[in-house]
């Protein structure tokens, strides 16, 4: 999903705000309450039934807790305004909480990967498992799953690309559930290797996403631009403004769920210096109402004459 679908009838007045922050934080302390429900509930039966992989879900699942509680803590700071140090705002602490949380992932993950292949390499220490786990690995998929549809709804809602990230985090987490629920009846069937095995499963699983959210976030962090979609939306917007007569050099970067721009726009050459501005300020008012733009610096250009910084191809 990107984050341009999220935009329509976009309503930033502060009480809109607001509201989006109460439901943003109502929808992690949901997913706090469950995610803490379901460690105690697998970690219990998983010891008790001698199950790895639901004792790896539970770990799954404890992970997923400590990165409820990473995300309210990212939502509270990156809202802080501007000021001397961070004249941009705090808005990259959601892209900083991604990177930590993708690299708790990782290392969750590659725990798990070692512990199943230290039961994989003793096959004759695999016990059957207990009833139980099954039933627990069957409510912990289908509690998932709701939590899942619950959260993108409030992401939806609330406009926040982490908050979607999570929701999907939500859904992988069904997956391995379902990777378990089959491991551990498998085990029950008469096959003990299938526990490890879809204990190993989920920790490729929880690796994998660790590593792409750290590599995702490591890359915003090093001011990625966003997709071609979007700049040429700006561009368009842009070019529209009246009084400009041509657009070139749009950069973005991005700050968190928002993007920086820079560009230059072309103005009649024979308008004055205080006209030019007019027209850039109108082009930077249409271009924030629109996008989510935090800032955006235009540099003005005289209409087909070449500048400086960015000469013109020969014609």
């Amino acid at each position: 999903m990107k984050f341009s679908d999220l935009q329509d009838d976009a309503d930033d007045s502060p009480a809109a705000q607001e509201a989006r922050a109460a439901a943003a934080s109502r929808s992690v302390w949901v997913s706090v309450g469950v995610n803490l429900t379901l460690t105690v509930l697998q970690l219990v039966v998983g010891l008790y039934s001698k199950s790895q992989a639901l004792v790896a879900d539970a770990l799954h699942s404890l992970s997923d807790l400590v990165a409820d509680f990473i995300v309210l803590i990212a939502a509270r700071h990156s809202r802080k305004g501007a000021d001397d140090d961070h004249p941009y705002g705090h808005h990259r602490f959601e892209t900083a909480a991604s990177l930590a949380l993708g690299a708790l992932l990782l290392v969750v993950g590659i725990g798990m990967l070692w512990s199943a292949f230290g039961k994989l390499k003793t096959p004759e220490s695999i016990a059957v498992v207990h009833v139980a786990a099954l039933w627990v690995a069957g409510f912990t998929l289908v509690a998932k799953e709701l939590l899942f549809r619950y959260m993108l709804a409030i992401a939806k809602r609330v406009k926040s690309s982490m908050l979607v990230a999570n929701a999907w985090h939500a859904r992988s987490d069904a997956a391995s559930s379902l990777v378990v629920a089959a491991g551990i009846g498998g085990n029950l069937a008469g096959y003990p290797l299938l526990d490890p095995i879809a204990a190993l499963i989920v920790g490729l699983l929880v690796a994998r996403t660790g590593w792409s959210f750290a590599w995702d976030a490591l890359h915003d962090l090093m001011d990625r631009a966003v997709d071609e979609e979007e700049v040429a939306a700006i561009h368009r917007t842009l070019a529209e403004t009246a009084g400009v007569s041509g657009v070139h050099d749009v950069r973005t970067r991005k700050m968190g769920d928002m993007i920086v721009v820079d560009a230059h726009i072309e103005v009649d050459a024979a308008l004055t210096v205080e006209q030019g501005h007019d027209i850039a300020v109108a082009a930077r008012s249409r271009v924030m109402q629109r996008h989510r733009v935090l800032n955006l610096m235009t540099h003005v250009d005289p209409h087909k004459r070449p500048d400086l910084d960015h000469p013109q191809p020969d014609a």
